[in-house]
């Protein structure tokens, strides 16, 4: 199964590039629905599955065991987050690309394809050189698609997003090399597979693991955008088109999220759960402290959409080094944050394209000009700043109660401010966009109009959204405890045992 999942991608990303120019453009971008459904059926049967065996490619390597893809619990909660998210994107992605019949999207096509192929591989990669290559697949193939308007912006944006993830997937591989080294230091053979490590960390030398999370925390952290590893994303996030953003926003700080929950694990594992747990905590509150800031005077909606995910990545930082009862709210968010997000972008995206321009000083009265569009844009508002009853509100109280629990009421209540910071800035600038009348000269002479290709995949991502906050299906609710469990599952002076 783990092989078809990341495969799959791959092979409908090599027909969309096989296709002659200009004969596929009408129905190459249909491939995104087929691969998207046909990758949501291969989830539902996996999950459906119950426990599931990894696939050993020792071979590969002599003297190297284990199994290299494993599917855990953590992993199937972004596999699953991912998909769905996936799957409506796939959908408006076909809408999206007919606004632009005029340019080439052969390129567009076949890095989006690849994309999830690389997704797929983070989320069952077992072996942290093979996650290492997956994270750093999800930049390469996701750099062309935020230059896909090809202005001097979207290049500028590009180089940035290139330069700024190469150094932190340099930090990251040398954590790699730091970690490994801890099981040579002391005399140990074990392969870099998460089975390996877990049942050698007691032995590992305590140095080496403090220095390879430090460096694996920056690496990864400068893919999921912690602040100050951030500098990418308001200018990625603002140059992407919508449906790209809503994948990066939602697909690739997932990934990212999720190999640093390994690394953690490896780390507690290890005794290091003190260390682990007070620089996921600076971190956390230290990118919502950022966040807050720069929401507070934004004008470009786009980009403060990059800020909020940059906020909504410190509270799953600040989820992770609570541990302990707060990691049930945290694995929840994953999934809100990730579908929310899809929702915000798609609608954007729309506002973006009917006005051109994403600035608040021109996008004015979008609830008269795009009145779905618009509509979905103030819910995913309402949704991502935590209000009731949507699914973002039950994961960050969740996280809140779960620091309550731990005696951490100093952080609690750090959390509760900053969120209300959070509400209040970017009300301003969402409130500016949606209220009062259109400008005359919006969108030229021949304005953009919704359609269903692109309202009715963020309608239904809001749907899923409101449905969590009102209840969780019996079938999540297990995954989540599930991974919860997983994580706190150690002994030692691990997350989870922290007073």
């Amino acid at each position: 199964m783990a092989l078809c999942m990341i495969l799959l991608p791959l092979l409908m990303a090599a027909i969309a590039l096989l296709i002659p120019v200009g004969r596929g453009r009408p129905w190459r971008p249909w491939l995104f629905p087929l691969t998207a459904v046909t990758q949501m059926t291969l989830v539902v049967i996996t999950l459906a599955g119950g426990t599931l065996t990894g696939i050993g490619l020792g071979w590969l390597d002599a003297g190297v065991s284990g199994d290299w893809l494993v599917l855990d619990p953590p992993g199937r909660i972004v596999l699953l987050q991912v998909s769905v998210l996936y799957l409506f994107c796939s959908f408006y992605a076909v809408g999206y690309l007919r606004y632009r019949k005029e340019t080439a999207n052969r390129v567009f096509c076949a890095c989006l394809l690849a994309f999830l192929g690389a997704m797929n591989l983070v989320v069952w990669s077992h072996h942290l050189g093979v996650m290492w290559v997956a994270v750093e697949a999800t930049t390469l193939v996701t750099a062309p698609l935020i230059y896909f308007r090809r202005t001097r912006e979207s290049i500028e944006a590009t180089w940035k997003y290139l330069l700024v993830g190469s150094v932190g997937i340099a930090m990251a591989l040398l954590g790699t090399y730091f970690l490994a080294y801890s099981l040579v230091h002391v005399g140990l053979g074990a392969p870099l597979t998460m089975e390996g490590l877990l049942a050698h960390a007691p032995q590992l030398s305590k140095p080496w693991v403090q220095a390879a999370f430090v460096l694996l925390l920056v690496g990864y952290g400068t893919k999921m955008g912690l602040a100050p590893m951030h500098t990418w994303k308001p200018d990625a996030y603002g140059e992407a088109p919508g449906v790209v953003g809503a994948l990066l926003a939602g697909g690739v700080t997932s990934c990212a999220f999720l190999v640093l929950v390994r690394v953690t694990h490896i780390c507690q594992a290890a005794g290091e759960g003190v260390l682990t747990s007070r620089l996921l905590l600076f971190l956390g509150l230290f990118s919502m402290i950022v966040a807050a800031m720069f929401m507070a005077a934004q004008r470009d909606f786009k980009r403060l959409l990059a800020y909020s995910s940059v906020e909504h990545m410190g509270i799953l930082a600040l989820g992770l080094g609570l541990g302990g009862p707060a990691l049930f709210g945290t694995m929840l968010h994953v999934l809100t944050n990730g579908l929310t997000k899809g929702v915000l972008f798609l609608s954007a995206g729309n506002i973006h394209r009917a006005y051109g321009s994403k600035s608040t000083d021109q996008v004015r009265g979008v609830f008269r000009r795009l009145p779905l569009s618009g509509t979905l844009f103030f819910l995913g508002f309402l949704a991502i700043t935590g209000s009731p009853p949507f699914g973002p509100f039950i994961s960050e109280f969740a996280i809140l109660t779960g620091s309550f629990q731990l005696g951490r009421f100093a952080v609690g209540g750090a959390f509760l401010v900053l969120l209300l910071v959070v509400f209040i800035g970017m009300s301003r600038t969402v409130l500016r966009a949606v209220q009062g009348r259109p400008p005359v000269t919006a969108g030229g002479s021949a304005p953009v109009r919704e359609t269903l290709l692109t309202i009715l995949p963020p309608a239904l991502l809001m749907l899923l959204v409101l449905l969590l906050g009102v209840i969780i299906p019996a079938p999540l609710d297990a995954l989540l405890k599930d991974a919860a469990a997983y994580m706190n599952s150690l002994p030692g002076p691990g997350l989870g045992g922290l007073p």
